[in-house]
């Protein structure tokens, strides 16, 4: 085997997802989940910001 050919059987294992299943995405993560998780930690850094910015 060349190694072009190696890269070529490489790059064609990344695109078809590999081992991870339609689409490249891990079964147990949740689009909707971690957005959420993300927003709720957000909402909370700005609720600690501004409770901390009294000066005024």
């Amino acid at each position: 085997m060349t190694l072009s050919s190696t890269a070529h059987d490489a790059l064609l294992s990344l695109a078809s997802g590999g081992e991870h299943g339609e689409g490249g995405q891990h079964e147990s993560l949740s689009p909707y989940l971690t957005g959420g998780g993300a927003l709720l930690a957000l909402i909370l850094l700005l609720w600690l910001t501004t409770r901390f910015n009294r000066d005024r």
